[in-house]
């Protein structure tokens, strides 16, 4: 893991989001490390055909983890080996974070918390399958709510098992997106454990991740919903970090001039399907980008129901047009 040597930049993995066409734009713009979207173990095991779009990792897309759910140590195992033989990524990280009902209801991500037990033999179970070929990470939140805080158990614990590295996101599974990340429980946690532990929740600046490389208490940070918006906050962030100096924020017509770029790419890169599948698709994208574009607000809508790639550029000319006074 040569990446932990110095403080490093992480896309978060994000369902719907981090593929990877996505993640090479944030590696262009200055993302160190990637990750994919995550899957399930049943996913891999029972339907790999299907699953294994969620999972390709193009040439160049390198360092890049998957990420793998569930909630059994040998089906965690044995889809941790089908994946690794497969694409080879450079870690695989399993989540025991994720708050969404879907699947805690399985009793994978966050729903692990409440059995710490049973995350430390999930994360034996799969070191000791992968051994040398692929090392593991973990992300996790804070516990399961304020009253079970359970993050400092669980990095001792996946510590002695042999996950190399660990990523707390800093809020309970109740919190959701709600609240504030708690950085001081992150930062004690840091303190627990030899492992590198990398921090999420409210990176929305290039001055929060400032903060924490400057504080040393983090091998990094992770960003997700912010890159969703502003992929540029990677770039941003390393030219504060190495100059101490911020760039130009992108123009009006350099977001558009992404937007247009990302559907393009995604479209021609198939892995949604078809045009009009792949434009059904990244509308949320679509949406996300253009949320803090001056004067888009009334095109909105249009965005929202975009059904091919010239529809968009036409929408994209009539938003730079009504900034131009045209």
């Amino acid at each position: 893991m040569y990446w932990l040597r110095s403080f490093s930049l992480y896309l978060a993995p994000m369902a719907g989001v981090s593929d990877a066409i996505f993640r090479s734009i944030c590696r262009e713009l200055g993302a160190d490390v990637t990750e994919t979207e995550f899957v399930s173990a049943e996913g891999v095991l029972q339907a790999w055909q299907r699953t294994k779009r969620y999972v390709y990792i193009p040439q160049g897309d390198h360092p890049v983890g998957v990420q793998l759910f569930g909630a059994h140590p040998n089906r965690m195992a044995q889809a941790a080996r089908v994946i690794v033989d497969a694409v080879q990524p450079d870690f695989l990280d399993i989540n025991a974070g994720c708050p969404v009902p879907k699947v805690v209801g399985r009793n994978g991500g966050a729903s692990l918390l409440k059995d710490v037990p049973l995350l430390a033999d999930i994360a034996k179970a799969v070191v000791t399958e992968l051994r040398n070929d692929c090392p593991v990470t973990v992300k996790i939140r804070t516990g399961w709510d304020a009253q079970h805080i359970c993050a400092p158990e669980v990095c001792r614990r996946l510590e002695d098992v042999g996950v190399r590295a660990i990523a707390i996101h800093g809020r309970t599974r109740v919190q959701q997106y709600g609240g504030s990340a708690d950085w001081d429980m992150i930062r004690y946690c840091a303190s627990l454990v030899r492992i590198p532990v990398i921090g999420n929740g409210d990176i929305v600046s290039p001055y929060d991740v400032l903060r924490e490389r400057n504080l040393g208490a983090v091998a990094g940070v992770m960003i997700g919903r912010a890159a969703m918006h502003n992929p540029w906050i990677f770039q941003q962030a390393k030219s504060l970090l190495t100059t101490g100096k911020l760039p130009l924020e992108p123009t009006v017509k350099e977001r558009i001039k992404l937007i247009l770029s990302h559907v393009q790419r995604t479209i021609t890169s198939g892995i949604y399907g078809d045009e009009a599948c792949t434009m059904r698709t990244m509308r949320a994208r679509i949406l996300a980008y253009s949320k803090h574009i001056p004067g888009s607000k009334p095109l909105r809508p249009a965005l929202a129901r975009v059904c091919c790639y010239e529809e968009l550029r036409e929408l994209a000319a009539i938003l730079l047009a009504s900034l131009n006074g045209g």
